[in-house]
């Protein structure tokens, strides 16, 4: 492991990866500018599902795992580290796999970016969700489907959604500072 990932799994201020998911950036060479962004965006999902456990039953290990690993696959396509692309998605899921990791939890390589699949469950669109407001990016009909699946009077678990979904995008321009003082090669 490079100083600069060790630096940025380390960085104060954001909660910790689960430990088997630091594990597995470290022993597959993951670039910093990755960890630090799979850093960011598992530190707003630990908010979001404990903002959203009260109002819904869903797995809170099984979604921080997937914050932790859902663009492991840029290790194999760093040029989608700075650039679009969703050839991570497929290579990410396969690694995860190969390295062990059940389909339930490595299934988020493949589908934070479908959150408009007619089959994803409120864990996936949590993952997705957390991808998105990271850098305070707001998505209405990823927002919608979520509210949907959290229980409550649709319009008022909304209201509630928004107003969380707002302080989480404040402390984009921090996170979005954060992950770009990191490499996307060592």
């Amino acid at each position: 492991m490079t100083d600069r990932l060790r630096s940025a799994l380390d960085a104060p201020g954001f909660a910790p990866l689960p430990g088997r998911a630091r594990v597995l950036l470290e022993e597959l060479g993951a670039q910093p500018r990755l960890g630090a962004h799979l850093r960011v965006v598992h530190d707003v999902a630990v908010a979001l599902t404990g903002w959203a456990r009260p109002r819904a039953a869903f797995d809170v290990t099984v979604v921080l795992f997937g914050a932790a690993t859902h663009d492991i696959g840029k290790i194999r396509h760093p040029e989608e580290l700075s650039g679009p692309g969703a050839r991570h998605e497929p290579a990410g899921y396969s690694m995860l796999l190969e390295q062990g990791v059940e389909e339930a939890s490595a299934r988020f390589a493949r589908t934070h970016g479908s959150w408009d699949a007619p089959d994803v469950t409120l864990e996936d669109l949590l993952v997705s969700l957390a991808d998105k407001v990271w850098k305070g990016k707001r998505v209405p009909g990823l927002e919608e489907r979520v509210a949907g699946l959290l229980g409550g009077p649709r319009w008022e678990t909304f209201l509630a959604l928004d107003d969380e979904l707002e302080r989480l995008a404040a402390g984009a321009d921090a996170r979005l500072a954060f992950q770009a003082s990191y490499p996307t090669i060592e």
